[in-house]
């Protein structure tokens, strides 16, 4: 059978609806965006850890230090199924996190933003979660089997993670002014990097088109962007608080709400290694990593002696 006879019969497959899966045949270019997006993926769920593991032992109490903790370990196992994912398509875990200790490969622009407050930890649930949730439920139904079936427990975990941070600053928005103040300045700064998480306008995406026509993706970026903000400005009307966009306002016409132009060259000034906690979050990985090659070494001889022993 030929390539081009190949590719059809994969075409046909994804407009089927038959899910791909790892032994199938599937062009070069399908497993390098998927190698590239779950890895990215993986990544994220990371680095994630890193804003949120700050605050553990600042929480302002045992209820809100155990529903943390238990979030950071969530976000450790999603990185876990998410490498696993990816590995299935010829890549090891090993390689990918080189290229991310070695700044190569990408992570979510988000997590390049410090939580200076308690606030900021309920604001990351909300919105960031929030807009995480919106991009990975249609991945549950993601042309790759592996990484589809993966999506599933990820995202009924995702979703406890956004109603924990919703409480969490609802129990502020009842609270001292000061602390409606501390919630108001977390959703001024987190507002608009949570927009920019569904990544560049339609017109700028150049992964958009294949994926989107490979089922990868089910929606474009600014088309969850759009959901997003619908979705969120009446749940920021019950937390009292204003969302930082002026030309936010309904439009009858559309059914959807307008908001204002985003200010793309922070978001490609981030993406570009110049964000706020970019050399931050690259060094405390690097540091884990060096400091964690012990462990690594003393699980590996552990698991060789179980195997001679066995044998």
């Amino acid at each position: 059978m030929t390539q081009e006879q190949q590719e059809v019969l994969f075409q046909q497959k994804v407009d089927n609806e038959i899910k791909i899966e790892a032994r199938d045949w599937m062009p070069d270019d399908y497993r390098k965006t998927l190698i590239r997006q779950i890895s990215q993926h993986a990544h994220s769920e990371i680095v994630g850890m890193l804003p949120e593991g700050n605050w553990i032992t600042r929480a302002p109490n045992l209820r809100r230090k155990l529903i943390l903790i238990a979030k950071v370990q969530d976000e450790a196992g999603h990185g876990l199924y998410l490498y696993s994912s990816a590995e299935t398509l010829g890549i090891t875990r090993e390689e990918m996190y080189n290229q991310l200790l070695s700044g190569k490969a990408k992570y979510s622009s988000i997590f390049n933003y410090p939580t200076l407050t308690w606030a900021d930890i309920g604001a990351v649930g909300w919105l960031v979660d929030g807009a995480a949730i919106m991009n990975q439920v249609m991945l549950c139904r993601t042309s790759y089997g592996p990484y589809a079936r993966a999506m599933v427990r990820i995202c009924k975990e995702e979703s406890f993670h956004q109603r924990q941070g919703y409480e969490s600053l609802l129990a502020l928005s009842k609270g001292s002014e000061e602390q409606k103040e501390m919630l108001q300045d977390a959703v001024n700064r987190w507002w608009w990097p949570s927009i920019m998480m569904f990544g560049p306008s339609d017109n700028e995406s150049t992964n958009s088109e294949k994926s989107m026509l490979w089922k990868i993706k089910r929606q474009s970026n600014d088309d969850l962007r759009q959901r997003f903000v619908d979705a969120t400005v009446d749940q920021a009307r019950i937390l009292g608080v204003t969302l930082p966009d002026p030309k936010l306002k309904w439009n009858e016409e559309r059914g959807h709400y307008d908001f204002g132009e985003i200010d793309w060259t922070e978001f490609w000034n981030v993406v570009k290694g110049n964000g706020p906690c970019n050399k931050e979050r690259a060094e405390a990985r690097n540091k884990a990593w060096n400091e964690g090659a012990w462990v690594r070494e003393a699980a590996m001889v552990h698991a060789d002696k179980k195997k001679n022993k066995a044998a």
